[in-house]
């Protein structure tokens, strides 16, 4: 993710022949689902791939200095010293040697100082990314000009990611043109400096076909990444809708030589969930995407069902009370 995607001029010709075969969508969706689970050293090592990739999300109402101060803690320190020094025993011996921290935190604008300030006195801002929600989150429905703003705030406030709302109304009228042009003025506003990652919501489009039109808008007006829900939408992140996003990424990057990063969200609680994301990318994308780069979960509840599995795996056999990792 460190160059940005540069995007390209609005192809309407190559959005008008996009078809989706929903039934090749869900037998692809159903074959990741029901393979057979890989064990032991293998799955804690794929599931500590899964932590380096969560943005650590708080989007709450009530949401305070004290909660954002636990979300960075445990961004920057996701898994036990204990459980790592016991996994890397056959390999490095110490866990220092590897350093473990989530991908980013995800906040609300207004609580981006406060995870700057958080990060900066656990000495983790240069490996913690801190992302911010804006353009109105979750609906979009406020006027251009203020999501303009809000996503500039952020930036201001010290955001190095901003993961903006598309406006739904205009991809289910097929606004091709006018989507194109909010998502370039989206980019503008995050300036130099910060990424943008563009939420789809895809439980409010209406058909994959739509999702993977508003996929290949949002790239070609210069999207880094492409998310699938806000969290709050009745249907988030399923592997279908991922099956078709990583396919139209898969299409952006051999017309354009791009590659664009791919964030699902929304639902994604088990350890098990985050490795059916893992394989789903790895198969559909490649090795190329399995990184921090260019994949990301957003996700609040999963670590802790994570560290649960890792801590089974250390302990040969034994689980501890989800309680147990709820913060560092």
């Amino acid at each position: 993710m460190d160059d940005r995607n540069p995007g390209c001029e609005l192809d309407l010709g190559w959005i008008s022949q996009v078809r989706v075969n929903l039934p090749a969508v869900n037998r692809r969706a159903i074959n990741i689902q029901t393979r057979k689970a890989v064990k032991n050293e293998w799955q804690a090592a794929w599931l500590l791939r899964a932590v380096t990739c969560i943005d650590l999300t708080t989007l709450s109402g009530d949401d305070t200095w004290v909660n954002v101060q636990r979300l960075c803690r445990k961004a920057a320190n996701p898994v036990s010293k204990d459980i790592l020094d016991v996994i890397l025993s056959d390999s490095t011996g110490n866990s220092d040697k590897l350093k473990i921290t989530t991908a980013a935190v995800c906040v609300y604008p207004s609580r981006v100082h406060d995870a700057c300030v958080a990060l900066t006195a656990l000495r983790a801002d240069d490996k913690v990314k801190i992302a911010s929600v804006a353009t109105g989150f979750p609906t979009g429905q406020c006027p251009l000009k203020t999501r303009l703003e809000e996503i500039r705030y952020a930036v201001e406030m010290g955001a190095n990611e901003i993961d903006v709302v598309l406006d739904r109304s205009l991809v289910l009228e097929h606004k091709w043109q006018e989507l194109y042009q909010e998502v370039q003025q989206m980019k503008e506003a995050c300036g130099e400096r910060a990424h943008m990652k563009t939420i789809l919501a895809v439980g409010d489009l209406g058909s994959f076909s739509n999702v993977y039109k508003a996929s290949l808008v949002a790239m070609m007006a210069g999207s880094d990444f492409i998310k699938t829900s806000t969290g709050k939408e009745g249907v988030n992140a399923t592997l279908p809708v991922g099956v078709v996003m990583c396919r139209a990424i898969a299409d952006y990057y051999h017309r354009m030589n791009y590659r664009v990063g791919f964030k699902p969200a929304g639902g994604i609680r088990t350890a098990k969930d985050a490795l059916n994301w893992l394989f789903l990318i790895k198969e559909e994308l490649g090795t190329e995407w399995l990184n921090s780069h260019l994949f990301r979960i957003g996700a609040s509840a999963l670590l802790t069902d994570i560290e649960r599995q890792l801590f089974h795996y250390a302990s040969k056999g034994r689980y501890a009370a989800a309680h147990e990792f709820v913060s560092s």
